[in-house]
């Protein structure tokens, strides 16, 4: 039997829920780091690009423990380079559909603390030695100059004195949904909705609002864990619910004729502060509100913020639960007690410069 092992990253704070989706896909987790998760699996699976908590999926390539602070670790990275098993891994990798089409090879690479040397002595180590192994030109990034498309691109990361050398699948990040045509500022990065809707532990059948539903990517990435979900999007903005809607269709023609067939959304306008639903009525409620940040509260909330906390608890079903990302959550519990619900689960994630909470409430 081949095992074929891999490294996830994702966002800080989703390390543990990514941890439990790749489980869930009967990989076995082999520990957990700093916005990674590695895991290895019997065979190439290609369903493990539809992960959905996750940025970006790679094969893991080699592992060093003397990447130290100083400039001399920038041995261990051409070390690392040199020995790793890249063009076995490159054959593995056209299992999924991927080649090199480019010719180019390009490296990313990310640590954490202070070192005397930066990304890019790092990746110039490991991208020269590595594209000359493979007879593939090396992109440099020192410059801001994007790779070219169909480049093979690995990925460096380092914490402590462990390096870990990894190869992309995918010709791009699996963050970057195809479905995402249409979007409008606030619109939620999908591995953190895919999150949320994991966390709410959504099945077939449950009836699910997202009552500030933008762009929809929350019921997308929901529909897609749980398929047989019913699920309903509002928005005040009729333009973002348009965009919803021209999501939809495009996830429509990406799905469709594959198995998991398409998610059903109906979308509709709708006030969150007033939600056209009865009492008693919907089993989760997953949402990214607005809060006055990117995208202003308006309607009902306008006025009353916490008036949506209000409106959650009285359609919820006795059993329901309510996922949401949330900034400042520390100012929010008075109006969260006052409407009746418990606080669960906090989990704080980082989010390009900010640090909101995925909070699950309950009646």
């Amino acid at each position: 039997m081949v095992t074929v092992r891999f490294l996830a990253r994702t966002l800080r704070g989703l390390e543990e829920v990514a941890a439990r989706e790749v489980a869930g896909r009967g990989c076995g987790v082999e520990h957990q780091r700093h916005r990674e998760v590695w895991f290895r699996a019997s065979r190439p699976e290609p369903s493990l690009l539809d992960l959905r908590t996750v940025d970006d999926l790679f094969l893991l390539a080699g592992v060093t423990e003397d990447a130290d602070h100083t400039k001399a670790a920038l041995a261990a990275f051409t070390r690392l380079a040199r020995d790793a098993p890249l063009r076995q891994l490159l054959e593995v990798r056209k299992t999924y559909g991927y080649s090199a089409r480019a010719g180019t090879l390009d490296v990313a690479a990310s640590f954490l603390g202070r070192r005397n040397y930066n990304r890019y002595d790092v990746e110039e180590a490991v991208g020269r030695t590595a594209a000359a192994r493979l007879g593939l030109r090396f992109h440099s990034r020192r410059n801001g100059e994007a790779p070219p498309e169909g480049s093979l691109s690995l990925r460096v990361t380092v914490e402590g004195t462990q390096a870990a050398l990894a190869v992309r699948i995918a010709d791009r990040p699996l963050h970057r949904r195809s479905y995402k045509t249409s979007s409008t500022p606030g619109t939620l990065h999908p591995p953190l909705a895919a999150a949320l809707a994991w966390l709410a532990g959504i099945r077939a059948g449950m009836r699910v609002v997202d009552p500030c539903c933008g762009t929809g990517t929350i019921l997308l990435e929901s529909g897609g864990l749980s398929p047989g979900a019913v699920l309903l999007g509002l928005d005040h903005d009729p333009a973002a619910v348009r965009a919803a809607v021209a999501n939809a269709g495009a996830l429509d023609g990406v799905r469709r004729g594959s198995a998991g067939g398409t998610p059903g959304v109906t979308w509709a306008v709708g006030d969150a502060g007033r939600l056209p639903l009865g009492a008693g009525t919907v089993d989760r409620v997953v949402s990214n509100p607005p809060w006055d940040r990117q995208v202003l509260a308006r309607g009902a909330l306008a006025d009353d913020p916490a008036r949506l906390f209000r409106e959650i608890r009285r359609v919820l079903a006795a059993d329901g639960l309510a996922v949401l990302l949330l900034h400042e959550f520390e100012e929010l519990t008075g109006a969260v007690a006052a409407a009746g619900l418990g606080v669960d689960d906090v989990r704080v994630v980082s989010l390009f410069g900010t640090h909101p909470a995925m909070v699950t409430l309950s009646g």
